[in-house]
């Protein structure tokens, strides 16, 4: 769980990001929706975690800035696109997260948690 102030400073980027017009095009339809209600959180949290070690953690990610899909194939992709998790260049010109170097367990960890936050935002307001 992460802690109230941070979870604050999260809320107020991902509002910031909801007002780009790229960024803010990208919601959960009705068929993630019902995927992550089946699913459940601790399971996309899960598959979160995954996506993210394989594809964004390493230093040079394989295929960087075509690493992650934008079609409604997980609803965490979608959210990866509307945050700025998509590839090391938007990581870093988004969060702030230097390239060319290994992610830290950290730095994961405040991923995972945007993304999170994200997909319950869009479960509970767009639904």
């Amino acid at each position: 769980m992460i802690e109230k102030r941070i979870e604050a400073e999260m809320l107020k980027k991902l509002n910031s990001l909801e007002k780009s017009k790229f960024r803010g095009a990208f919601h959960l339809n009705q068929k993630m929706k019902e995927y992550v209600n089946i699913k459940g959180l601790d399971k996309i949290r899960k598959d979160t975690y995954d996506f993210i070690n394989s594809r964004l953690a390493p230093a040079v990610p394989k295929n960087d800035g075509k690493q992650t899909p934008m079609r409604q194939v997980h609803p965490t992709f979608i959210a990866m696109h509307a945050n700025g998790f998509c590839c090391r260049n938007c990581l870093n010109r988004i969060h702030h997260i230097e390239k060319n170097r290994n992610l830290t367990n950290d730095e994961i960890d405040y991923i995972v948690e945007f993304i999170m936050l994200w997909i319950q935002k869009e479960i509970n307001n767009r639904i």
